[in-house]
C-alpha cells in the first residue's frame, strides 16, 4: 500500500476533513474596538470622540477624514460623518488603578488586556468592552456603563447632573441589534434637527406687523418705503395659492418729513439758512465761485 518501512498512518492524513472555520480572537476584537481609533487603528488618546453609531475615534483621524476623504480606504462606512457636528466629544473617568508610560506600556505590573484606561464613575465597571457602556449625545457626552443606567433610573445625567431623553443614549461598540437602533435614532434625530431650522428660517422671514384694522400681514404682503413699513389693510386676510384676495394699501403719512418724495427746496418747514446749505439752493446755483468741496461747474462769470 506504499507503507515501507513499517510506517503507520494516521487517520486524519488519509481522509480529507472539512476544514472548521477560524474563529476570531475576542480578546483582540474587543481591544480593537475599545482601545484603538475605528479610522486608523491607533492607540485612542484625547480628545475621543464618538460618532451617532457608537463608534470611537481619535478626533484628529476626524479632522484628517473631513479635510480628504481619500487617504483612507474604509471611506464608505463613515459616510455618516459629514461635519463636526456628527461626533460628540466623550467626557470619560480616568482609572486610578489603571498606568501606563508615555510610551503606552504597563508600570509595575504585567500585560492585562482586560485592564482599561477609563471607568464608569457609578459603579466603577471598566470599559474594556467586557460590559455595555453608553454616553449621552444631546447633552454632556458623559460615559457611564449600562448597567448604571438600569439600576440607577434618573432623568439626569449620573456625572454632570444635565437632563436627557431616551433618544440622547447611544450604546458604544454595540450589537446588531443595537446598531439597528442606533441607526434609527440618527435618521430620526437629523430629520428633527432639519425641520427645526426650517421652522427658524420661517419664523426669520414671517415677521408678522398689526394693521390698522388688527389683522396681521406678513413682510411679503407689504412694501418698505426707505427701510420702513408702511401699514397695510388686508380686509379679512384671506389668501388664494399664497396671493392675498385684496390688494394692501400703503398709507403714507402728509408730515414731509416722513414722507421721502417732498425736496428738501420745496419743504416749507424747512428755514432759508438750512436750505442755503445744499447746493440745490438758488444761492449754490448762482455763486460765482467754485464750490468749496467739489467743482461745481453751475456758477457763473
Amino acid at each position: 500500500m506504499g507503507c515501507d518501512g513499517g510506517t503507520i498512518p494516521r487517520r486524519d492524513e488519509l481522509v480529507t476533513v472539512k476544514k472548521k472555520p477560524e474563529k476570531k480572537d475576542k480578546d483582540a476584537e474587543m481591544e480593537a474596538k475599545w482601545k484603538n481609533c475605528q479610522l486608523t487603528q491607533e492607540k485612542l488618546r484625547a480628545p475621543i470622540v464618538a460618532c451617532e453609531l457608537g463608534r470611537l475615534y481619535n478626533k484628529e483621524s476626524v479632522l484628517e477624514l473631513l479635510l480628504d476623504r481619500s487617504k483612507f480606504e474604509c471611506t464608505p462606512s463613515f459616510l455618516h460623518i459629514k461635519a463636526l457636528k456628527d461626533i460628540k466629544v466623550l467626557n470619560l473617568t480616568e482609572n486610578k488603578d489603571y498606568s501606563r508610560d508615555k510610551n503606552g506600556e504597563i508600570v509595575g505590573s504585567y500585560l492585562d488586556h482586560a485592564g482599561a484606561q477609563y471607568m464608569c464613575p457609578v459603579v466603577g465597571l471598566e470599559m474594556s468592552g467586557r460590559y455595555k457602556f453608553c454616553f449621552l449625545w444631546g447633552c454632556c457626552g458623559c460615559v457611564v456603563s449600562q448597567r448604571a443606567m438600569k439600576e440607577v433610573k434618573s432623568e439626569v445625567c449620573h456625572k454632570c447632573g444635565k437632563s436627557y431623553t431616551k433618544e440622547d443614549i447611544v450604546i458604544l461598540n454595540g450589537d446588531e441589534d443595537d446598531n439597528k437602533v442606533m441607526e434609527e435614532n440618527m435618521e430620526a434625530r437629523r430629520a428633527r434637527a432639519k425641520l427645526e431650522k426650517k421652522a427658524k428660517k420661517a419664523q426669520k422671514h414671517k415677521a408678522t406687523i398689526e394693521s390698522k384694522d388688527g389683522t396681521t400681514v406678513t413682510n411679503s404682503d407689504i412694501q418698505l418705503i426707505n427701510g420702513k413699513t408702511a401699514s397695510a389693510d388686508r380686509g379679512n386676510g384671506k389668501q388664494t395659492n399664497g396671493i392675498p384676495t385684496k390688494k394692501s394699501r400703503l398709507v403714507i403719512s402728509d408730515k414731509p418729513e416722513q414722507n421721502p418724495t417732498v425736496k428738501i427746496q420745496d419743504d416749507p418747514s424747512r428755514s432759508k439758512v438750512y436750505k442755503s446749505l445744499f447746493t440745490t439752493s438758488k444761492e449754490a446755483k448762482n455763486q460765482t465761485k467754485g464750490h468749496w468741496v467739489t467743482f461745481n461747474p453751475q456758477y457763473f462769470h
